[in-house]
């Protein structure tokens, strides 16, 4: 009953109200196990994969095959970067690294970019070179075979550590099932080669690589461009929209002035100030902001860590930001006030 209950909550999203920072804790931990078995899972599919190849491209004395092969085992291991990231990812924060360890994902997301454009960079010389001294294929039927084997093996993975990437927010293990996406291309490639040269055109394998190297770089682009996102701490407008309109429900709340949302490895964090009326005492200014954090959670999703700062309105032409108004200015801040972490 208890682990139907959990599924359960794991497809509507469903959770408790504490978020305090054993909650925070429980659910990094969690989403950090998800992550790091797909990292496992798809280190096994990919190594399977590598070994059914090895043994076709023995078999049949391919020399290109083998060099797909050693390509796609090699990349595999590119898996072990983020698994040690999701593992780091869950220390505790410390007095140095006051905001934990969450930016390693980020970190192994940059590794893995790098391995995408190596890999643009390896297919397009080999394709350029074998362009000017086309080689001699054999065993073609072989060839085809472990090819398409190499393509369905990546793609799987691709597949699934894409959706358990998305679902967890790690933009880090969604670029790696990019990167095992460009492998799983260069495996077709070998098979729509080897398809070209037994139909009696030889330069089809090194043109095949060439579109290969340009599909590659298209996946370099989205795979760059969301590692570079979490980098910059860009989110989606749609959650900045929707947690404003969700402060606004919050009883007390009188104007939003300011949200702020960023990624920290896999989880989101906000940080809000809102005006109440000036009348409230300091307990009723404090209901008002756990009222923000209570609405912000189940408005944003992945949500894992909440900052409300609750300003009085201004009062008979009263700026309550007038001795700190200079360092704001100096911050250029946009007119965001600089005691959000109050």
């Amino acid at each position: 009953m208890g682990s139907l209950l959990h599924q359960l909550s794991e497809i509507f999203h469903l959770h408790g109200h504490g978020h305090g920072p054993e909650e925070v804790a429980g659910h990094e931990i969690e989403t950090s196990e998800h992550g790091i078995r797909a990292v496992k899972l798809s280190l096994v599919g990919l190594g399977v994969t590598a070994i059914l190849q090895l043994v076709v491209a023995l078999a049949s004395g391919s020399v290109g095959l083998l060099a797909d092969t050693i390509h796609n085992g090699a990349d595999a291991l590119t898996a072990f970067p983020l698994w040690i990231a999701f593992v780091v990812g869950r220390r505790a924060a410390n007095r140095t690294y006051t905001y934990g360890f969450g930016r390693a994902e980020d970190l192994a997301g940059i590794v893995v970019v790098l391995l995408i454009a190596g890999s643009a960079a390896l297919a397009g010389w080999e394709s350029l070179r074998r362009l000017a001294n086309p080689p001699l294929i054999n065993g073609l039927a072989w060839v085809m075979a472990a090819g398409a084997l190499g393509f369905v093996g990546n793609e799987a993975v691709a597949w699934y550590r894409i959706r358990v990437g998305k679902k967890i927010g790690s933009a880090a293990l969604v670029a790696d099932g990019y990167h095992a996406r460009t492998d799983g291309l260069s495996s077709l490639g070998v098979v729509l080669g080897a398809i070209g040269v037994a139909l009696g055109f030889p330069l089809a394998d090194p043109i095949v690589g060439v579109a290969i190297t340009v599909l590659i770089l298209f996946v370099l682009r989205d795979a760059a461009r969301q590692i570079y996102h979490r980098l910059m701490d860009a989110v989606d407008p749609e959650l900045v929209d929707r947690s404003e309109r969700a402060l606004r429900k919050a009883e007390g709340v009188e104007d939003v002035r300011s949200i702020r949302i960023r990624w920290v490895g896999h989880q989101l964090w906000a940080e809000a100030d809102v005006v109440a009326d000036c009348e409230r005492n300091l307990q009723e200014a404090h209901d008002i902001a756990e009222r923000c954090r209570h609405e912000l959670f189940h408005a944003v999703p992945r949500l894992a860590r909440v900052t409300v700062h609750v300003d009085p309105c201004e009062h008979a032409g009263r700026d309550h930001h007038d001795e700190v108004s200079h360092h704001d200015d100096r911050l250029n801040l946009a007119g965001a006030h600089g005691h959000q972490g109050h």
